[in-house]
C-alpha cells in the first residue's frame, strides 16, 4: 500500500526517505498487509479505510486516549463495524443517504465517521455549537436522513432518528432516541462493503454568515503527493501521541485526525479545551505532537510553562497565527512550531517551518509538493514580491475550482523576496478608508504585540466622512489598563497614520467560533 502511494506520488526518493524518518515503511506482516489492501479495495479513502488499515497493521495499539480511557484500533474498527450494521438495518442507512454527526472529541467521533463511511452514505460533520432554528436550517439544507448527536447536546427539531445515548435522550425524542452502544450490540448481520465513497461535507465556519456545506470526495492520486511532502515537512512519527485539541469535526482536526491514523499514533482527546488539561495531557502521555488553534497556543502560554520534553510538533491552524505569538510560544516551548495556512474548501495550502518563523514571523511558508498557491493580480497573473493579490489554490483536498484548476481561498497575500507566502487579510475585510486601502488583520498584529493586550480584533464599520474607518476591540490583560491613545499612537508610528483605529473599545472578551475566528457577525452587533 505504501508502495503504490509513493508510486502514485511520483517523487521517489524523497518520499521514501520521509516515510522511512516516520516509520511507516517498516516490515509488515503478509496477512496484515493483506488486510491493509483489502481495507483500502472495500472503503477507498475514507475514514472506514484509514481506521480498518490501522486496526490490520496495529490491532492492539492504542488508538484513541480520552477521558473515558483508551481504545486500541482494533477495538474501535469492530465497533464502528457494528455500528455501520445497526444503522445500515436498522435505519436503512446506505447509498443517497445523508447522516449528519455532531459529537465532540472522544472516541464517539471517530467511531461515527468510521461508521457512516463504511455504507457509502454521505457524511456531513456539525459544529457542536449549533443550535436551533441555525442547526434546523442546516439539516434540512443538507436533506440529513439520520442524525448522530452526543447525550449533553440540546435537542433540536429534526424528523429523522437521532442516534444518541438512551437514558438521557431516547424519553425526550420518543421513537427517535437510539443508544450508539446498543447499535453496536444489535448489530445484526454484517454489511456488503460500498462500491463507491460517499461524500465527505465539511461546514465552513460561518463567522460571516450561516455555515454552509462544503462536500468532496477524496482519491488516493490526489491525496499522495502533498500528504507525503507535508509528511516530509513536520516530522511526526508512527506510534508518537498526538493531541488534537481543535474539534475534530473542523478540517484542521479532522486532517490531523487522518495523518494519526496514517501514522498509527495514538490520537489524545479532551471534550473541551482546558489549557491547564491540554499540559497535563501532554506531560502524562509522552506526547510527541500537539494540534492547536492560534488562541489555544495564547492560553497556553497564559499558564505556567511545563518541561514537554518529549514534545516536538506543535502544528498551528485554522486561523491566523499574530507573529509575537509564535516567536513567545517557541520561546517557552522551543522551535517546534509549524503554521498550517488552508481554508474547509481548500485544504491545506502551505505550512511555515520553525526556521521561517524564526526569519520571517507572519509567514504561513510554503506549499508542499503537491500543491499550487498563486498570488494573482487583477489580470489573474502571479504578482511579483511585494505586491499583494488574491490567493489562488489547488492541492489534493481542493474540490471547487476556476478554469485554470485554481480556488480562491477568499484571502489576499503577498510573497516576500524568498518566496515566503504571507496573508494579510480577507478579500471582503479589506476596507477603503479614504482612499487608502488597509487590511485589519496587520493592525490587529501590532496591537496584540502593545503592553497590556491579551486579545484584539479589528474591522471596518462605516463612515461617513471616510467611506470606512477601522474599530479596534482590545481585551486588556488581567490588571492592566492599556490606554486607547498609545495604543493609537503605537499604530501610526509602526505603520501609518491612515491606520489608526478611530474608534478603540474595551470590551471583556472577543467573540470566537471553536477554531478560534473572530465571529465578526456578533462583533459587529455589540
Amino acid at each position: 500500500m505504501i508502495g503504490r502511494l509513493v508510486e502514485l506520488g511520483g517523487f521517489g526518493l524523497e518520499a521514501v526517505v520521509a516515510l522511512t524518518r516516520n516509520g511507516l515503511l517498516a516490515p509488515v506482516p503478509p496477512a496484515a498487509l493483506a488486510r491493509i489492501v483489502e481495507a483500502y479495495r472495500h472503503f477507498h479513502v475514507t475514514p472506514a479505510a484509514g481506521l480498518a488499515m490501522a486496526a490490520a497493521r496495529w490491532p492492539e495499539r492504542r488508538a484513541v486516549v480520552d477521558e473515558a480511557g483508551a481504545i486500541t484500533f482494533a477495538e474501535l474498527d469492530a465497533r464502528a463495524a457494528a455500528l455501520a450494521a445497526g444503522l445500515h438495518h436498522r435505519h436503512g442507512v446506505g447509498p443517497g443517504r445523508t447522516v449528519a454527526v455532531m459529537w465532540p472529541n472522544d472516541r464517539g467521533f471517530p467511531t461515527a465517521v468510521a461508521a457512516v463511511s463504511r455504507l457509502d452514505a454521505d457524511l456531513l460533520l456539525l459544529n457542536t455549537g449549533l443550535a436551533g432554528p441555525r442547526l434546523r436550517d442546516v439539516l434540512r439544507r443538507e436533506d440529513v436522513d439520520v442524525l448522530i448527536a452526543a447525550p449533553d447536546l440540546p435537542s433540536v427539531d429534526f424528523d429523522g432518528p437521532r442516534v444518541t445515548d438512551l437514558d438521557e435522550l431516547a424519553r425526550e425524542d420518543g421513537p427517535h432516541g437510539y443508544d450508539l452502544d446498543e447499535a453496536a450490540r444489535e448489530s445484526g448481520p454484517a454489511v456488503e462493503p460500498p462500491r463507491r465513497a460517499g461524500r465527505l461535507v465539511l461546514l465552513t465556519s460561518g463567522t460571516t454568515g450561516t455555515p454552509k456545506g462544503a462536500p468532496r470526495r477524496l482519491s488516493l492520486t490526489g491525496l499522495a503527493e502533498p500528504f507525503v511532502s507535508m509528511l516530509a515537512t513536520v516530522p511526526l512519527r508512527s506510534g508518537e501521541p498526538m493531541l488534537i485539541a481543535p474539534p475534530l469535526f473542523h478540517g484542521l482536526g479532522l486532517l490531523w485526525y487522518a495523518a494519526a491514523l496514517v501514522l498509527g499514533c495514538p490520537v489524545v482527546l479532551l471534550r473541551r479545551f482546558d489549557a491547564e488539561a491540554v499540559l497535563d495531557a501532554l506531560a502524562a502521555e509522552r506526547a510527541g505532537a500537539l494540534v492547536a488553534v492560534p488562541i489555544m497556543l495564547r492560553r497556553l502560554l497564559a499558564c505556567p510553562p511545563r518541561p514537554l520534553p518529549h514534545l516536538r510538533v506543535v502544528v498551528s491552524g485554522g486561523s491566523a497565527l499574530p507573529p509575537d505569538l509564535a516567536a513567545a510560544f517557541m520561546d517557552a516551548y522551543g522551535d517546534v512550531l509549524y503554521n498550517l495556512y488552508g481554508s474547509t474548501e481548500a485544504g491545506w495550502a502551505s505550512i511555515a517551518t520553525p526556521a521561517d518563523l524564526r526569519t520571517a514571523p507572519g509567514t504561513v511558508g510554503r506549499p508542499p509538493r503537491g500543491a499550487t498557491v498563486r498570488v494573482a493580480g487583477p489580470d489573474g497573473a502571479e504578482q511579483p514580491a511585494g505586491e499583494v493579490g488574491r490567493v489562488l489554490v489547488a492541492g489534493g483536498l481542493t474540490f471547487t475550482a476556476a478554469a485554470d484548476g485554481l480556488l480562491s481561498t477568499g484571502d489576499l497575500g503577498h510573497r516576500d523576496g524568498s518566496g515566503l507566502l504571507f496573508i494579510d487579510g480577507r478579500d471582503d475585510d479589506m476596507i477603503v478608508s479614504g482612499g487608502e486601502n488597509v487590511f485589519p488583520q496587520e493592525v490587529e498584529h501590532l496591537l496584540a504585540r502593545q503592553p497590556g493586550v491579551a486579545d484584539v480584533a479589528v474591522l471596518g464599520v462605516p463612515d461617513e466622512e471616510y467611506g470606512q474607518r477601522l474599530a479596534a476591540y482590545v481585551v486588556p490583560e488581567e490588571g492592566a489598563a492599556p490606554s486607547a491613545d498609545e495604543l493609537r499612537r503605537a499604530v501610526k508610528a509602526e505603520l501609518a497614520g491612515f491606520k489608526v483605529p478611530r474608534d478603540i473599545e474595551f470590551v471583556a472578551s472577543v467573540p470566537r467560533n471553536q477554531t478560534g475566528k473572530v465571529d465578526r457577525l456578533r462583533l459587529r452587533r455589540r
